[in-house]
């Protein structure tokens, strides 16, 4: 019997919650097969099966909370597979010797006759059906007598799917049952008229809240802003789009303009790309940008490493590629370490103005907002319409004085709004 044991997760990271079981208990397993997911502060991570057999039990349920080195689950390698991998030997032992070849036939017009009349031709008490132990249990955990089944196998034996096929049968024949509340709520009792529902939060849903409330309690945190006229770079991405993408295949955004130009500003007030360990202050002499991404599970912060060594083509790549593992549930626990600063852009879902919150040791992060077109004034006497932006610094006031932070945000304003200085400086 191989035990299956969550293995070292990553440094710091010590138990995880179990989010799907991929395999069920009496589904055979190829070796290398993940059989469950597991949701960690961090990332998923799926563990997989070393040795191939059939997945006996499994000691723990989705929502439990498992730690490095408890065994999940029991895998017999004992060459016992499911029926889907065809008949063991056992089984086929138990057929010889329940069943002479020669009686095949009159089992055959038997069962027909079975299925005719619903008349057994023997009593009860000697008929013990044929079914793999992977099936018996499969049964037990339906509360399904394997008696009460009328297999499609001439041989007798009872298989998955007739199991499946008479619980469906049974479950028609019911009244529809009440619809049940969503995985992880729960029904509050009070007053009907005001119905309430209560969700367990999700491992990476209560990290994210305790990250959230942690820099709000350790850092001096304040927020700077500022606007930049978007019209040189939206011109320029309008000129240059489409040969980008040509040349590059990926689109060019704007992501990739205001990384370069947090870069630039990070290389001018480098305090802003530090952190706090005890009583020293580290100044980072790389530029590893996080950007925030929003998912379903909440948001994740994966890194663009070495941004200052990219072109766009190359940060447009790795940001699209980030992403998409986000979203797919793919990121690794590497892709989420380490940053020394972060973007987050509240813009893509219509944000106009907030104060984004410190993806913490990091001592600063840019907001980015909605682009919005608003009266300018050019001179005192012309006004125009411009797009628009307005950008935020929140920042850890322990390390970062007001003018260093407002400098920042100035630098940054400088080079989005001159395209030309972007590509010269960033």
């Amino acid at each position: 019997m191989l035990e299956i044991k969550v293995p070292e997760l990553a440094e710091s990271v010590t138990e995880g919650t179990v989010a799907e079981w991929l395999k069920q208990p009496g589904d055979y397993v190829e070796k290398g097969e993940d059989i469950v997911e597991l949701e960690t502060d961090k990332v998923n991570v799926e563990i997989a099966a070393d040795e191939a057999g059939t997945l006996e039990e499994t000691l723990f349920e989705a929502g439990d909370t498992v730690k490095v080195g408890d065994v999940i689950a029991k895998i017999n390698t004992g060459g016992e597979a499911s029926e889907s991998k065809g008949d063991t030997e056992q089984e086929q032992k138990e057929i010889k010797e329940s069943k002479p070849e020669s009686d095949v036939e009159a089992d055959k017009k038997a069962v027909t006759a079975e299925e005719k009349t619903g008349e057994s031709g023997g009593s009860e008490s000697d008929h013990r059906p044929l079914a793999s132990p992977a099936t018996r249990k499969y049964a037990r955990e339906k509360g399904i007598n394997l008696d009460d089944i009328n297999p499609r196998d001439p041989l007798g034996r009872v298989r998955r799917e007739d199991i499946d096929e008479y619980e469906a049968k049974q479950t028609s024949s019911k009244p529809a049952p009440a619809p049940a509340p969503e995985k992880g709520a729960k029904e509050e009792k009070g007053d009907p008229s005001k119905p309430v529902e209560r969700i367990k939060m999700s491992r990476r849903r209560k990290t994210i809240a305790n990250r959230l409330v942690e820099a709000q309690q350790t850092a001096a945190m304040l927020t700077t802003f500022n606007e930049v006229d978007m019209t040189n770079l939206m011109e320029l991405r309008k000129r240059r789009k489409d040969k980008f993408l040509d040349d590059n295949g990926v689109k060019l955004g704007f992501m990739s303009f205001f990384t370069k130009a947090v870069i630039g500003a990070l290389k001018k007030y480098p305090y802003v790309n530090a952190e706090i360990d005890g009583d020293d202050i580290v100044l980072k002499k790389f530029f590893d940008i996080g950007v925030a991404v929003s998912t379903n599970d909440g948001l994740v912060v994966p890194v663009v490493r070495d941004a200052d060594r990219m072109d766009f083509a190359g940060i447009e790549k790795e940001i699209g590629a980030l992403a998409e593992k986000a979203h797919n549930k793919k990121l690794g626990l590497g892709d989420l370490q380490g940053g020394s600063f972060t973007i987050t852009n509240g813009g893509v879902f219509g944000s106009l103005w907030s104060t984004p919150i410190l993806n913490t040791p990091q001592v600063g992060i840019l907001g980015m907002h909605k682009i919005q077109m608003r009266p300018v004034a050019i001179d005192n006497e012309r006004f125009e319409n411009r797009p628009m932006m307005y950008i935020a610094l929140s920042y850890d006031h322990r390390i970062i004085d007001g003018k260093d932070a407002v400098g920042f945000l100035v630098k940054v304003k400088e080079l989005i709004e001159d395209p030309e200085a972007l590509l010269l400086e960033g």
